[in-house]
């Protein structure tokens, strides 16, 4: 494990009545699983004085309803209910940062991971052998059996390229349980990434091997009610992580998603481009132009539902952002018309002069949608 920081010593004494642990608690429709975890948690922290805070992001089954009744009767749980924004990584720093204990843990609402070794982890802190403590299900006693083979796969696999191109040193990078020093996190919170759902990978390559860390084993379980938070497009956040992280974040996390759909787009654009110029004949401006359109409309659909998906329109919402798109995007058309028929004009390659127009809007595109379509409300 990684010992490059040897934190000082640290014997915290807090006021009667503080918190010494703070329980972050992700949730999107777990309405059935919190009262449940919120017993778990104080038949298992009955020593340690303790609080949980929720953090919902606006769930449709009114998981944070049933969140503020339990605050109601029992102070220690907390709620943040998050409006027009989605995501587990998002909501994790923001339940960290507002949590009141000098250790934080963060744990799925799910019931899959095992809070009876949160005491554990907290020891581990408090004696200064760790900064952060990860729940291992690739250590020796750990275990992941409930994994199908196929979520098997794609784990191990995430597991690995996280190990290599990042030089990550832990075994499971890709959990999503774990407790840290919230000071520590502070410290690193303003390099991570809002977006995605790999907090801890996002937390440990950001640390760059300066963060002591201790793995103990748990048992994954299998999901009793609710819906998985990771969907089809996970598998795009993760690896967007890991190039922002490679290129230490040179560059953000949704710029290079943003470019990911816009090398989509160049390529509908092209498809587009051959159908009007080669098979209907159109004039070179006009079948640009309609690659353009199209390539427009598809960017906004994907990037929509990638992208900005934190902050995904929906129902009319969606007519009026693509409307707007097209509009604060209509310069970039126009420079991108230009461009391309200017590129034609000297060398009458339409594949050629079609990607230089595409590229032209690229970086116009991506501040007047972050700057008008999709800004945060």
């Amino acid at each position: 494990m990684n010992q490059a920081i040897k934190p000082g010593p640290e014997n915290p004494t807090q006021a009667a009545g503080l918190p010494q642990l703070s329980v972050v608690v992700p949730t999107f429709n777990e309405r059935d699983n919190v009262t449940v975890l919120y017993r778990r948690l104080d038949a298992t922290l009955k020593d340690i004085p303790w609080e949980v805070v929720f953090v919902d992001d606006n769930s449709p089954d009114g998981t944070w309803e049933v969140v503020r009744g339990l605050a109601q009767k029992d102070p220690r749980v907390r709620c943040i209910r998050r409006i027009g924004r989605r995501g587990l990584s998002g909501a994790c720093i923001e339940g960290i940062l507002a949590a009141s204990a000098p250790y934080a843990a963060v744990i799925d609402a799910d019931l899959q991971h095992d809070e009876t070794q949160l005491p554990k982890m907290v020891g581990l802190l408090q004696r200064g052998e760790a900064e952060l403590v990860v729940g291992s299900r690739y250590v020796e006693g750990g275990s992941a059996d409930s994994f199908n083979k196929g979520r098997a796969g794609i784990s191990a696999l995430a597991t690995e390229v996280a190990r290599r191109v990042l030089k990550v040193e832990i075994a499971d990078p890709m959990s999503g349980f774990f407790m840290i020093r919230r000071d520590r996190f502070e410290q690193l919170a303003p390099q991570l990434s809002i977006q995605g759902f790999k907090i801890l990978l996002d937390i440990v390559a950001t640390a760059q091997g300066k963060l002591r860390t201790v793995e103990v084993p748990f048992t994954f379980g299998s999901r009793q009610h609710g819906e998985s938070k990771l969907d089809s497009m996970v598998a795009l956040d993760f690896l967007g992580l890991v190039l922002a992280k490679f290129t230490h974040d040179v560059v953000s996390l949704r710029f290079l998603l943003f470019a990911m759909v816009g090398s989509i787009g160049l390529v509908v654009h092209l498809a587009a481009l051959f159908i009007a110029n080669q098979l209907f004949n159109l004039p070179f401006p006009e079948s640009q132009a309609v690659g353009a359109l199209v390539a427009m409309t598809s960017n906004f659909i994907l990037n929509n539902f990638l992208t900005y998906r934190d902050q995904r329109l929906k129902g009319f919402a969606i007519l009026r952002g693509l409307l707007l798109f097209y509009l604060v995007c209509s310069v970039g058309l126009f420079a991108n018309v230009g461009v391309a028929f200017s590129v034609y004009d000297q060398e009458p390659i339409w594949w050629l002069a079609g990607a230089a127009g595409a590229l032209m809007g690229v970086v116009w595109n991506y501040a007047m949608s972050g700057l008008f379509v999709w800004r945060k409300r």
